[in-house]
């Protein structure tokens, strides 16, 4: 039964092992309409990047709590995803609001969804991957590792991920035994600051080529720094535009090379039939809370079929609330993504 496993300070930890994966941002499974679906398989990260845009890791402040999806039940849904989707999936990206290889059966959930899907990969900041780790994904199949890294120097590394243990030449190490020693592939993807680690991207870049990452996939999938409504800003750095952006891109483009705009990154991506979307905004329905909601002030509730989970701000979470019923209305659907208000 999904159930809070603990608690540190104001922050909750949650198991999940028998609710729908539909309909949450943070966890389980999400369908944008296309031929690659994301799969979140937890929350948890130790980094407090300064620009993070989901306020992610142990300074977080507005989170409530986070999330551990029991991985056979990550696998059943994803095959119903991909079920109703026709077959028509490429790839499984295992992404999320925190650092997936933080999942205790992170080889478990690639080595099934790649009996499910033709490719499986990943994304990490790095620092959590080690040999064994990589040796062991790279057993169960694993594509592609889409890894963060937004400087190749020690003190800027450390400032940029917000905690004083975090070393660039770690991640740098372990990203070139990936690229060197197993058929995992490597696309880096740093943010660009603006003002910050212009420099820096550079040369990452330049270190990619050296060593050889991007054999099946794009080497480099270049970020723009963007501001969140509950992510952390930088102080003193500017978002830059999506013009500021694309020229930033093109003199890098033209310095070495390669394309690094996403527009001409070929990942064999395209549209699809989507997961039907089962709420239209403005409906109301009945819903039975399940567990506290991921940010402060939230609930996840679960519909009358269980099949679908949704997420009902301005309720402060209780425990007594565990399957109580309410009525709400849904305000936001996007992507399968249901956020609704009490009635």
């Amino acid at each position: 039964m999904s159930r809070v496993i603990g608690a540190s300070g104001n922050r909750l930890f949650v198991y999940i092992d028998d609710l729908p994966l539909i309909g949450h941002i943070a966890f389980g499974v999400i369908d944008r309409g296309t031929n690659i679906i994301q799969v979140r398989p937890t929350t948890l990260c130790p980094y407090n990047c300064i620009y993070c845009s989901v306020d992610a890791g142990p300074y977080s402040r507005h989170r409530q709590a986070e999330f551990i999806v029991d991985w056979r039940h990550l696998v059943k849904w994803v095959r119903h995803v991909v079920e109703v989707k026709g077959g028509d999936v490429i790839e499984v990206l295992i992404d999320g609001v925190g650092e997936p290889p933080t999942h205790p059966s992170i080889v478990n959930i690639v080595a099934k969804l790649k009996k499910v899907v033709p490719r499986v990969a990943m994304e990490t900041r790095g620092y959590t991957l080690t040999q064994s780790l990589v040796d062991a994904l790279d057993r169960a199949g694993l594509d592609r590792l889409n890894i963060s890294i937004d400087t190749l120097d020690l003190e800027k590394g450390v400032f940029l991920q917000g905690v004083p243990w975090y070393r660039t030449e770690k991640v740098k190490e372990i990203v070139e035994y990936i690229a060197k020693e197993t058929r995992i592939d490597v696309h880096l993807t740093p943010v660009w600051i603006p003002g910050v680690n212009d420099k820096d991207i550079e040369e990452i870049v330049e270190w990619g080529l050296r060593i050889g990452i991007g054999k099946r996939f794009p080497p480099f999938g270049i970020q723009k720094y963007e501001v969140h409504k509950y992510g952390r800003k930088v102080p003193g750095a500017k978002e830059p535009t999506w013009r500021e952006f694309r020229e930033f891109l093109e003199k890098l483009e033209k310095k070495f090379s390669i394309p690094l705009h996403y527009k001409k990154l070929d990942f064999g991506f395209r549209y699809t039939k989507r997961y039907p979307t089962k709420y239209s905004r403005g409906e109301k329905i009945s819903v039975s809370v399940a567990m506290p909601g991921w940010l402060k002030g939230e609930v996840i509730t679960v519909d009358s079929e269980l099949s679908t989970i949704i997420t009902v701000v301005g309720v402060k979470w209780c425990p007594e609330l565990v399957n109580k019923k309410i009525r709400v209305i849904i305000v936001e659907n996007q992507d399968g993504i249901y956020i609704a208000r009490p009635l």
